[in-house]
């Protein structure tokens, strides 16, 4: 079949929008008309080569759209469901079972290889291969091919349009706070970096009970924004760099009970260090440049402060995507506060306004 796609012809370059051609799906594999998808800082780090993907290639992976074809084997969703696309993982391997699948041992395999198990590549643009199956979707196009691994099924009554990002950004953050670091309720936590997955995270503080919520960044409009979904303190951290000192001088004598940082920068996440209490934990989510390197001060772990990166929330997506769901349709997860639509030939304008900070969350419409 033809579809439209964004391609990726090489690296930091531009997307084109072109149409291509799409294979049927096999036994296996299901067909998603995707009706809108999110953009992430994820794919814009592989376009920057921050992280690895063949070109050419079709990036997007957090698409939402409407099950269009299944294959023989497929029993998890019928033609006509609504879907919201999540990274890919095997089902079968010890952290899979284990309740942990953004920690799947093929994860590279199903979300960053560019094609099916056996090397095919379903993309094709003038007979020439174009790479897919990024996160296991691909959906910076009009159709997906899938597996049951990444379909989540959620209520034909809500906006299907503004569900792709609950498949990463959004799960990132909130589940981080409510699958991974569990505040009790009267807790402290700061989350530096007040992007999509920031304000996800702030949001989910707030859900839980936590009384004090600091948001740190260096833009002034994102923090007067943080505020309005939950943060009760912000902190410009370029009129204050000292962050920790602050912290402990003016909000939390003790220190920080949670930490949640976005921004993968090394020395924001040593402010963070400095600023937790006893036993406290630094939760880092963010994508580090390809090299990058971690260094902190070692003094506060004489405290018992740990750090432990986070991959997708540590979701079960099928458990966790609908949970987050509800809590929007009861007023209490307002995440639809940062989007903003744009159509696919607009969506090269959509990167520049995320990397520029002009839009938090941009979402790409699909022509139909």
């Amino acid at each position: 079949m033809k579809i439209k796609a964004a391609v990726l012809p090489e690296h930091k370059s531009k997307f084109t929008v072109k149409t291509i051609d799409l294979e049927e799906p096999r036994a296996d594999e299901i067909l998603v008309k995707i009706v809108a998808t999110g953009i992430c800082h994820t794919d814009i780090a592989v376009a920057n080569q921050d992280m690895p993907f063949p070109i050419p290639g079709i990036l997007g992976h957090e698409g939402a759209g409407i099950v269009e074809k299944i294959g023989a084997n497929i029993k998890k969703v019928a033609v006509g469901d609504h879907v919201v696309l999540a990274p890919g993982s095997c089902g079968i391997c010890e952290e899979c079972i284990s309740g942990h699948p953004s920690y799947c041992l093929e994860a590279f395999v199903l979300n960053l290889r560019g094609t099916r198990a056996d090397g095919s590549a379903p993309y094709t643009d003038n007979h020439q291969k174009v790479h897919g199956f990024f996160f296991n979707q691909s959906s910076f196009a009009t159709y997906s091919l899938t597996n049951e691994s990444s379909v989540i099924k959620v209520p034909k009554e809500v906006d299907l349009a503004l569900l792709g990002p609950l498949g990463c950004g959004i799960q990132t953050g909130a589940g981080t706070v409510l699958n991974v670091a569990k505040p009790q309720a009267g807790d402290s936590i700061a989350v530096t970096g007040v992007g999509p997955v920031g304000i996800a995270a702030i949001m989910a503080a707030k859900v839980v009970g936590c009384t004090t919520i600091i948001a740190i960044d260096i833009n002034e409009e994102r923090l007067a924004f943080a505020k309005t979904l939950g943060a009760t303190h912000t902190i410009n951290s370029k009129q204050i760099p000292a962050v920790a000192q602050y912290i402990h001088e003016n909000l939390l004598p003790n220190g920080l009970h949670h930490a949640v940082d976005t921004t993968a920068i090394s020395p924001v996440i040593n402010e963070l260090v400095k600023a937790m209490r006893k036993n406290g934990t630094v939760y880092t989510l963010g994508v580090m440049r390809a090299g990058g390197k971690l260094e902190v001060d070692y003094l506060p772990f004489s405290k018992g402060v740990s750090i432990r990166s986070v991959i997708e929330g540590d979701s079960i997506p099928d458990l966790f995507i609908p949970k987050l769901i509800q809590l929007y349709v009861d007023g209490l997860f307002p995440f639809d506060k940062m989007i903003k639509f744009y159509e696919l030939e607009q969506i090269n304008q959509a990167v520049a306004d995320a990397e520029n900070g002009i839009t938090l969350k941009p979402i790409i419409r699909m022509p139909h």
